[in-house]
């Protein structure tokens, strides 16, 4: 039998946030309600998927569309072996195809922000990455040194197994300590949430923590677990922090048709190193750090 995936998505939405304390006044199944239930509120939840039209821009002219992508993609690259030439060739691309930003390891922040200056792409790098392991305090000192090295955007890493311990008030510090980091410079804190190692409870719990924690975007991967990007996950996370927190997909996501389906399904921004391929339909030029997936590259 067939199933529809927004009814079994806000069936397993409700079914997490009724086991969390629901808000006085609220019935137990619409614990967490931001009125973006795509069952019980469909006109307000049609409202946001257009609110920006921007989100859904892709859908005009399929001739156009790929270059409309550009500006949802992080381009990315954090294998551990990259060169300052492959680093230097993202900037470029970044710059040359109008990305939302470059985002690469810390080492390579001050040298992407001196050669990214005077154009529209951010910089982003990573913190606690890729397990998430470090301590909050060590990850907050990371988000400062790669702000004042030119960064505006930090991805940091979760402390997974604080979450599926059950820890939550470490989880909860350990965002808030780099949100504070970032915002003291007016920089934005993504948070990856490892989707791919959590239960549907705990990508909704984390992402409800990521929002309470002043997080500016919840991620769903890293690139080094099993999975990456799935539309069931951005759907799930973007019911449970509501309308207006950005979410971010990442991992495995290789086209166009990729981007669209996880820009309806709720992203505001997506990680890829094969963002060239995916504005131009066609591979990268020989060479081209966006003809590299595997581990690292989102």
């Amino acid at each position: 039998m067939a199933v529809d995936t927004n009814e079994l998505i806000d069936l397993v939405t409700r079914r997490v946030l009724a086991t969390l304390d629901a808000p006085e006044g609220v019935p137990a199944d619409c614990a967490g309600c931001t009125g973006s239930c795509v069952t019980r509120c469909p006109a307000r939840v049609a409202s946001v998927v257009s609110s920006g039209a921007s989100r859904l821009s892709s859908r005009g002219d399929a001739a156009a569309t790929p270059r409309h992508l550009a500006r949802f993609i992080d381009h990315t690259l954090l294998k551990p072996d990259a060169t300052a030439t492959e680093v230097d060739r993202l900037c470029d691309e970044a710059g040359e195809y109008g990305f939302a930003a470059v985002c690469v390891n810390p080492t390579w922040v001050r040298r992407c922000a001196e050669r990214l200056r005077g154009t529209d792409v951010a910089v982003a790098s990573v913190v606690g990455f890729p397990f998430g392991t470090s301590v909050p305090e060590v990850k907050a000192m990371e988000a400062r040194r790669a702000v004042r090295d030119g960064a505006r955007e930090i991805d940091m890493v979760i402390n997974i197994g604080a979450l599926k311990s059950g820890d939550l008030a470490l989880v909860r510090e350990d965002i808030a300590k780099v949100s504070d980091a970032c915002h003291e410079a007016g920089a934005l804190n993504k948070v990856i949430i490892e989707a791919a190692l959590l239960t549907d409870e705990e990508k909704v719990v984390a992402s409800r923590l990521a929002r309470q924690a002043r997080a500016d975007y919840v991620k769903t991967s890293t690139g080094y677990a099993s999975g990456g990007a799935t539309v069931y996950d951005v759907a799930l996370m973007r019911e449970a922090v509501g309308p207006h927190m950005g979410i971010k997909a990442a991992g495995g996501i290789r086209s166009a048709d990729d981007v669209e389906k996880m820009i309806a399904a709720g992203a505001t921004r997506i990680g890829a190193s094969a963002g060239v391929r995916i504005v131009t339909g066609t591979a990268a030029p020989a060479g081209g750090t966006g003809a590299k997936d595997g581990k690292g590259s989102e």
